[in-house]
């Protein structure tokens, strides 16, 4: 049953002002000091900030699975995309740099925040630039690093799970590294699901802002699933990486998929070396 519960207004304006205040420290941090920190400072501040900020928006988190670690090594993180704040609660619990559509990048502020912590932008629609992406993606995670990807290429409002994109899975294959997928679940107190959470169709940033600051408590799920090691039998194509990977997502989230054959390797990349 949905809570008729709203969060009054003198709260959602101290929130509003104290998240501002809080952007306003990353702003700050980004430009006088993040750059000359090493990696595992940065992973530190990254956290930290993540944590503050969910505090502010009234969003607590909880842990099912194994959390693969603070910044786990040549990891390629993979996880369903509901809302603007999945972001912050994946780096609330493990340190990534991320993957995102070039139109963030747009973004007053948030674009400019997202391009110096690392965030690699793609154009979705040329097909062409995933092949520059994943080959950073699998230099960085060769020399250490924990990268993310919302593989269903847009946000849905997490009642379901769309198909996955098997593009980007390349770069775990070049990086030799594991493939850790990850389930994320909005929801109340009582364990129902919220909607309200969602950055879906025409919904303006700063109207899904006021969505979700009318909720006096958010509650985020996030399930760990079983590691996928790329390369190992039945993961060795980025297909049949994708496709597990979504099953793993999907167990987390609770749902059933239809059982399909393992999907067709496209004739090119089988002479591929």
């Amino acid at each position: 049953m949905k809570s008729s519960a709203i969060t009054p207004v003198s709260t959602r304006c101290g929130r509003v002002l104290r998240l501002l205040g809080h952007l306003a420290v990353g702003v700050f941090i980004v430009a006088t000091r993040y750059s000359r920190l090493a990696q595992a400072e940065r992973a530190v501040v990254t956290r930290r900030w993540a944590q503050q900020a969910l505090k502010i928006l009234g969003v607590s988190i909880k842990v099912q699975g194994v959390n693969p670690g603070f910044y786990p090594p040549n990891t390629l993180l993979v996880a369903n995309h509901v809302s603007w704040l999945d972001i912050a609660a994946l780096n609330s619990c493990t340190v990534s740099r991320f993957v995102a559509k070039r139109e963030i990048r747009k973004w007053p502020l948030l674009g400019w925040l997202a391009y110096v912590a690392g965030t690699l932008f793609i154009d979705r629609g040329n097909r062409r630039d995933a092949s520059r992406v994943n080959q950073i993606l699998a230099d960085a995670m060769k020399n250490g690093g924990c990268m993310a990807v919302f593989p269903e290429a847009t946000t849905s409002d997490g009642s379901g799970l769309l198909p996955f994109k098997a593009s980007l899975f390349e770069a775990a294959l070049l990086a030799g590294g594991t493939v850790q997928p990850v389930s994320l679940r909005y929801q109340r107190p009582d364990g129902t699901l919220l909607l309200e959470a969602a950055y879906i169709g025409e919904l303006s940033l700063l109207q899904s802002l006021g969505q979700v600051l009318r909720v006096p408590q958010i509650e985020v799920e996030i399930s760990y699933g079983q590691p996928l090691k790329a390369g190992d039998a039945g993961l060795d194509n980025r297909f049949l990486l994708a496709d597990a990977a979504r099953r793993e997502v999907a167990r987390g989230l609770g749902l059933a998929l239809e059982e399909t054959p393992p999907p067709a390797v496209p004739a090119a990349e089988e002479t591929r070396t």
